[in-house]
């Protein structure tokens, strides 16, 4: 099979594993807390990065650091891609639900536009506007209805995961030339080597608040999806996905999440869904892809445009 249909299968393998990783985070949130959660998401997820690169690249491992032309970009994908975006995803969805978290979050095909177009790399056309406002205008609807039923702070949540998804798909455009230079191993791991001391040290107190009775069986599973299978096997397959397809070809697959985390959330979680709010995911998710398809075949030259930035 080609690295095309290989990229593929792994941008659907990854929207799986993200769908159904929301209602796994939530339910370890509501037993731990978010402060614990990212204490050890930062202090285990560089250990297993550093690990698989001493595996891989046995005798060679100091040829793996970044040249220090590219340690800056390393740096910024670390504390934009990582260190921001995971606080803000983890305290956003502490006060929202999996689903919403989901929704919120599938916004960052329309950054991710909007940053290649400030690049250069794609020229946003009148049908790309247009679905921008509508994407927005579905977000509002969403939250109103949260924010009417007196639930604020959900609401606040949402905004957080939009400031998330903004991170995101800069980290997105940002790693995928050092991706390409590097490969998904090494970028990945030392993006969270160089992300984990602020979230350490914020959250130390919080992680020896943990109460060891909380750590039950399904706690634990949690962990091991969100941290092993979700932040870090899904984190590399999309990179490497992002470097062989572009950032333009992958961005649409987002739309898989949302219908995947709402199902399994109300599967496990028994999250209920009024019509204001499937009306706002409605119009949310046809505005993202009246937005993302509107100027057709992504340029040849996205994928090496923002190389420059």
């Amino acid at each position: 099979m080609s690295r095309d249909r290989w990229s593929l299968v792994a941008v659907v393998a990854t929207m799986v594993v993200w769908g159904l990783n929301f209602p796994f985070v939530k339910y370890v949130l509501d037993q731990i807390g978010v402060g614990a959660f990212l204490f050890i998401r930062f202090a285990a997820l560089p250990l297993l990065g550093l690990a698989l690169l001493a595996i891989v690249f046995r005798g060679r491992l100091a040829r793996t650091w970044p040249r220090r032309e590219d340690l800056p970009r390393f740096i910024l994908c670390a504390l934009v891609g990582h260190t921001v975006h995971i606080a803000a995803v983890m305290s956003g969805m502490n006060l929202s639900t999996a689903f919403s978290s989901s929704l919120v979050l599938m916004s960052g095909p329309l950054f991710t536009l909007v940053i290649l177009a400030a690049l250069g790399a794609e020229r946003l056309g009148g049908r790309q506007i247009a679905g921008s406002l509508i994407a927005c205008a579905g977000i509002a609807l969403f939250l109103s209805d949260k924010f009417a039923g007196g639930r604020a702070h959900a609401g606040y949540g949402d905004l957080l995961l939009i400031v998330a998804a903004l991170c995101f798909s800069l980290y997105t455009v940002l790693a995928q030339p050092i991706t390409k230079r590097y490969g998904p191993l090494i970028v990945l791991s030392y993006t969270l080597l160089f992300s984990a001391p602020p979230i350490l040290l914020l959250n130390f107190g919080a992680f020896l608040r943990i109460d060891p009775a909380q750590l039950t069986p399904l706690v634990w599973l949690g962990m091991v999806w969100a941290l092993v299978l979700s932040s870090f096997m899904g984190w590399m397959a999309w990179g490497w996905a992002n470097a062989v397809r572009g950032v333009a070809r992958c961005a649409p697959f987002n739309y898989l999440m949302p219908p995947i985390a709402g199902f399994s959330a109300w599967l496990t979680l028994g999250e209920g869904f009024t019509w204001l709010k499937v009306l706002g995911a409605a119009v949310t998710m046809a505005g993202v892809a009246w937005a993302q398809f509107g100027s057709g075949r992504p340029p040849p030259r996205e994928a090496a445009q923002p190389d420059s930035a």
